[in-house]
């Protein structure tokens, strides 16, 4: 059964996906550097994972952005 989708999901794997496009990361390349599961990574972006606290501080390493900074774009954008 699909995780329950929620605008603010929505909005975090969006601001994840764009800082890992500017970088030039796929979502393969970021799950390896993150120690994270590709499909978890892609479940991420289309807002699908209720992420774990531990798991955005280690994407928010990879992605070379503080992590407050991927949450304050997911509240920006899902209102």
């Amino acid at each position: 059964m699909p995780a329950q989708v929620s605008r603010a999901h929505v909005a975090f794997g969006a601001a994840v996906r764009v800082r890992r496009q500017e970088l030039g990361f796929t979502q393969e390349s970021l799950a390896a550097e993150a120690g994270l599961h590709r499909n978890y990574v892609g479940a991420i972006e289309r807002g699908e994972q209720n992420i774990a606290l531990n798991n955005i501080l280690r994407i928010s390493r990879v992605l070379q952005m503080p992590a407050a900074a991927l949450i304050a774009e997911a509240e920006r954008e899902s209102g």
